[in-house]
């Protein structure tokens, strides 16, 4: 119901309470005056009818008495009289005419109380006001009542009973109080009419209010409020017209560089407030994620909180992550349907060391295999999965793919993919530059553990690492081999055929000892040509097996430079960490020790360390 309606049933409401108000007072009013009137009437006869009694006896022609209250219902409006006698007259007098005996319970109680009564009567169709006025006897006056009348002051001699019609009167209150319920109903009207016109501007622009916010809900801010007056209403449906107009261009203004920010492309018809709160809480949320990822320790925690937003921001089940190796030539899965993985499940094996087989790694582009089915041909779901389709993204690092995001749907699933790319493909952007801060600072950190030449860790990484060995070697109650080498007359190589057959040598040598050696253990370049091997978990004879193995390779080791094979042998000396101490340090000096030895008893040879060797007893 619209607030005209509801004004007008108002005031509609109160002009008839105040109808029925005004005609309940009126007939009220008037019923009083009516009876009021009548008893004034009737009282009036009484009195003509008592003094026409008193003259009828004096003169005596009381028996006269009959013809006179017959011409007295002559008057208009009355419609009978009756003199009734008392018991004390009727003893004095007789019984009189038969009229003059009470004829019901109101006349014999006026003659009993002495006071006059009145009711109102229906007969027929006809309302009848009776009365009956009681005579009193009394002393006083002119002529003296006692004279005639033998009974004490005060007692009823009689009464008289008139009735007159009152329909006259009720009919002329009826007509006046129409006439006043009519005018006060015509006014009534006039005020409503009056009422109406002046709100119908004002519940024309509520209603028009009403459909331009409406429409605003639904995204649509081109609605016009229409100006019907100059006051206040109009004002307000220009200020309306001026809000929907700059709420219609920032909004545009704002979706549009929220959607360019996305790469999202507006949908024909959709709600355009609700998908640039979407928009703008997607951005928000990836703003959220960066500053997450930005403190991060490492790449695989980027991965791991990517994975998460996956699953958890997008409902995604089915993906992938993989990483491109730093010299471009091979690919490595980090993660599979969320799990950490060195596999991968989706595409052809091939792609992870031939990279270019993979289309996203090849031209950095995004492949979407929703829209344009078969376009990659290293996709290969397992066939016991059914039919998938997947989207790739590149994840661009210095100009180039460092790593590729697989997403896959089910059939079913597509649309629903195909509209969360945008905003996953933000979170992808965010995640690129971390990554690759994170891939310069773990390259930057790793080239200061590394020796540039042979690319073994260095004593820079011994020192930072060594405190997680002896945590290790303590917590498992086991041992570590630890193996000082160094290579025989290795100055004589750098003097005779210069610092590029040296180098040469040293890099046959790295290579040589990387083989020689468990990917558990530890290789590091000492300085210069002497390096240390940590065996973990290994002691004893099986250490000694091992330095004997580098040994007789090195021995057996030929390195063409220049035109020439040089041949070296190394010396190497070993301890056991925490058998010789248990200090690490000062079993690596121990090793050390027993590498002098090996020098000292003609070089090329395995020597391990015994106590008798060190005769320093301060520690290292």
């Amino acid at each position: 119901m619209n607030l005209n309606a509801k004004v007008t049933l108002f005031f509609i409401a109160i002009a008839a309470a105040l109808l029925a108000v005004l005609v309940a007072i009126s007939l009220y009013a008037f019923r009083s005056f009516s009876i009021a009137s009548a008893t004034e009437h009737i009282r009036t006869a009484g009195e003509i009818v008592r003094l026409h009694l008193t003259e009828s006896m004096i003169n005596g022609v009381i028996d006269k008495r009959e013809r006179f209250l017959q011409r007295l219902v002559e008057v208009q409006g009355l419609k009978s009289a009756r003199v009734i006698r008392s018991p004390e007259v009727e003893r004095q007098f007789g019984k009189g005419l038969s009229q003059e005996a009470a004829a019901d319970d109101l006349e014999r109680l006026v003659l009993r109380e002495g006071k006059p009564r009145f009711e109102l009567v229906n007969v027929g169709d006809e309302t009848l006001f009776r009365g009956v006025i009681p005579y009193i006897a009394t002393a006083s006056g002119n002529p003296n009542c006692l004279q005639c009348h033998q009974v004490a002051e005060g007692a009823v001699l009689g009464a008289v009973s008139i009735g007159m019609s009152i329909d006259a009167l009720k009919e002329k209150a009826l007509l006046t109080v129409a006439g006043i319920a009519g005018a006060v109903t015509f006014f009534a009207l006039l005020l409503i009419l009056l009422l109406r016109r002046l709100l119908r501007p004002i519940s024309e622009t509520a209603r028009a209010v009403e459909e331009a916010v409406q429409r605003a809900l639904r995204g649509d801010f081109q609605a016009h409020v229409e100006k019907h007056t100059n006051d206040e209403i109009g004002q307000i449906a220009t200020d309306m017209n001026r809000l929907l107009t700059f709420l219609d261009d920032g909004l545009n203004r704002i979706g549009s560089n929220v959607a360019r920010l996305t790469e999202r492309t507006p949908a024909p018809g959709e709600n355009l407030l609700t998908a640039t709160i979407d928009m703008v809480e997607g951005l928000t949320r990836a703003a959220h994620f960066k500053q997450a990822i930005e403190e991060d320790e490492s790449k695989a925690e980027i991965y791991q909180r990517l994975t998460s937003t996956l699953q958890s921001e997008f409902g995604l089940k089915e993906f992938s992550l993989y990483e491109i190796a730093s010299n471009k030539k091979q690919m490595r899965a980090i993660m599979v349907d969320g799990e950490i993985a060195d596999t991968c499940r989706w595409c052809d094996p091939q792609i992870l060391v031939r990279p270019e087989a993979c289309r996203v790694r090849r031209t950095g582009h995004i492949v979407n295999g929703i829209s344009n089915p078969q376009i990659c041909y290293s996709f290969q779901p397992p066939a016991e999965v059914g039919e998938r389709r997947h989207v790739c993204f590149p994840v661009n690092q210095s100009g180039s793919v460092g790593s590729v995001v697989q997403l896959l749907a089910t059939p079913a699933d597509e649309a629903e993919l195909q509209a969360k790319l945008p905003f996953i493909n933000v979170y992808l952007r965010e995640t690129a530059p971390v990554l690759e801060t994170k891939r310069l600072m773990e390259s930057l950190r790793d080239s200061t553990l590394r020796d540039p030449m042979t690319g073994l860790n260095n004593r820079r990484f011994l020192e930072e690492y060594v405190e997680t060995l002896v945590a290790s070697v303590q917590r498992k109650r086991t041992h570590a081999a630890i193996l000082m080498l160094d290579l025989d007359y290795f100055k004589m190589v750098n003097d005779t055929y210069g610092h590029d057959a040296g180098d040469a040598v040293l890099k046959a040598l790295s290579n040589l000892l990387k083989q020689s050696v468990r990917a558990s253990d530890l290789l590091i370049r000492y300085g210069g040509e002497e390096f240390l091997i940590i065996l973990i978990d290994s002691h004893g004879e099986a250490a000694d097996q091992v330095a004997e193995k580098i040994r007789l390779a090195v021995e057996g080791l030929k390195v063409p430079v220049a035109g020439i094979v040089i041949q070296k042998t190394i010396s190497i000396g070993i301890s056991d960490f925490p058998t010789d101490s248990e200090t690490f340090w000062q079993a690596v000096k121990f090793a050390d020790v027993a590498l002098y030895q090996a020098k000292e008893r003609g070089r090329n040879r395995v020597i391990r360390f015994t106590p008798e060797m060190w005769s320093d007893n301060k520690e290292y």
